[in-house]
């Protein structure tokens, strides 16, 4: 990418490990959908299509071919998992992935009164076929609020070792549980003890659907922080906070070209 020569933090081309970006489509019209991929694809790894939006959706086959043309990678939200799994269907779940040719797939426990040793049996199972990306935490803000940091460093330890690619930490796509309260306000706690637990943070992706909060895990762990849930809207312009191209990160240091 040309930058006309100016000194900007480093960003690692596709496919990539680090510093990955996955969108969330919460059921955005096709021709947005199709604009904004043709548009920002080099930024984009990942679209997740949000919670059960798949099955609704009049247009995800064209959705799909157009991320496949764009190479960017696409999974379905673990939500839908957990409907498929309350009603005894993970079987039908399998069919489902591999009917769209689903290379990943989400695991999560946030709505489901799922057990994490439950849930890492699921991971086990579906890393034999797909890379999982699992997701702890809980989508009740009370809920979240009474969970312990190291009850959730044990959480990711045990998702990571049962065969998750990725681990997610859960925000919703309104920014107001899992790693955050139901104001909104970012639980720096429990990310400070993720943090320098001595975990590695490549191993992470911290769901950050606002400003405020892709502002903060890009001054905390760097540019190439991976980032999730993140806004159609937002794609270029996450971009430019991971470059110090905006006021909000415009001193953010590290590696430079």
């Amino acid at each position: 990418m040309n930058y006309d020569g100016l000194m900007l933090p480093v960003r690692y081309e596709k496919p990539r490990t680090e510093g990955m970006t996955i969108l969330i489509d919460n059921g955005v019209p096709l021709n947005y959908f199709k604009d904004t991929i043709m548009s920002a694809a080099s930024f984009i790894d990942f679209v997740k299509f949000g919670w059960g939006t798949s099955l609704v959706s009049g247009h995800l086959l064209e959705k799909i071919n157009c991320l496949k043309d764009a190479n960017v990678d696409f999974f379905f939200g673990g939500t839908l998992f957990e409907k498929f799994v309350s009603q005894g269907r993970v079987d039908d779940y399998y069919e489902y992935c591999r009917r769209f040719g689903c290379q990943y797939v989400e695991i999560s426990n946030g709505t489901l009164p799922l057990s994490n040793y439950e849930k890492s049996l699921f991971i086990s199972q579906f890393a034999r076929e797909f890379t999982v990306l699992s997701e702890v935490g809980s989508k009740d803000s009370d809920k979240s609020m009474k969970e312990d940091p190291k009850m959730w460093l044990d959480y990711i330890q045990e998702d990571l070792e049962s065969g998750a690619f990725k681990v997610i930490t859960e925000a919703r796509e309104s920014g107001t549980s899992g790693i955050c309260d139901e104001n909104g306000k970012i639980r720096t706690d429990m990310i400070d003890v993720i943090i320098h637990s001595g975990l590695d943070t490549k191993s992470l992706i911290f769901e950050a659907p606002n400003k405020k909060m892709q502002t903060y895990f890009i001054s905390e762990l760097g540019s190439n922080v991976n980032l999730a849930n993140i806004p159609f809207s937002d794609a270029l312009a996450l971009e430019t906070l991971r470059l110090g191209l905006r006021s909000d990160t415009f001193f953010i240091g590290g590696p430079i070209n």
